[in-house]
């Protein structure tokens, strides 16, 4: 099979963030243009704007951040592409989380064992054989399963019925992984109220409604800040 080199530098246009010209960070698509750029840049830019960056067009009037998505396909093709990306990141994460005195996210923690254990197959050229391989894929997966994301960053949630059509859960209070989205929060409430389907509702934060790819940490950093 013929392959073929490519240097990094020809494809850096496609890879990084026009926002802060480096190289792509928890990439964020806009779901409007698919243009994507890193979170952290993107979210800020949009606090003050609601078009894209790259082409202008306009994502939304008023609420443009429920019409952006995580891409994940995107990051991992730029962790493969770029040596030591990923791990620098792991490393710059953990730093800022010790500095503060707070506990690194569980989230963090599994890319970062992820990583050394990698790193630690193709040291000195040694590859593990695929038995071995595989055996360890499996308790690590057993182990996983067995999680439940309890090492998760967990969130602590009010869910508040503002609606006389359904009647308020008995519970309102729930703690649950920062990682959840609010299409899970909807598929929840709807199995508790025994509804029919999880379309009927709608979830709001700050009287804004959430889109439903949007992450419960990522509704804590754009939307809860903001209250006074």
């Amino acid at each position: 099979m013929l392959t073929r080199k490519i240097k990094l530098g020809d494809i850096n246009a496609h890879i990084t963030c026009r926002l802060c010209n480096g190289y792509l960070i928890d990439a964020t698509t806009v779901t409007e243009c698919l243009h994507t750029f890193c979170r952290s840049c993107l979210v800020k830019y949009l606090e003050e704007n609601n078009t894209c960056p790259t082409c202008r067009i306009v994502i939304h009037q008023s609420h443009p951040l429920q019409y952006i998505g995580h891409d994940r396909t995107m990051q991992d093709i730029v962790y493969k592409l770029v040596p030591g990306l990923q791990e620098a990141e792991m490393k710059k994460q953990r730093e800022f989380y010790h500095k503060l005195g707070m506990e690194v996210p569980g989230d963090i923690k599994g890319e970062m064992c992820s990583a050394k254990q990698h790193l630690d197959c193709h040291r000195n050229g040694e590859t593990k054989t695929d038995e071995s391989s595989n055996k360890e894929t499996s308790e690590e997966k057993q182990e996983e399963d067995n999680d439940y994301h309890r090492s998760d960053e967990q969130v602590s949630i009010c869910l508040e019925c503002n609606s006389s059509k359904l009647r308020g859960l008995k519970r309102k209070w729930i703690r649950c992984s920062a990682q959840a989205t609010v299409l899970h929060l909807k598929k929840f409430i709807a199995k508790k109220l025994n509804l029919s389907s999880f379309n009927e509702l709608d979830i709001l934060c700050n009287e804004e409604i959430l889109g439903k790819d949007h992450t419960l940490k990522f509704v804590v950093v754009t939307r809860w800040r903001f209250k006074v």
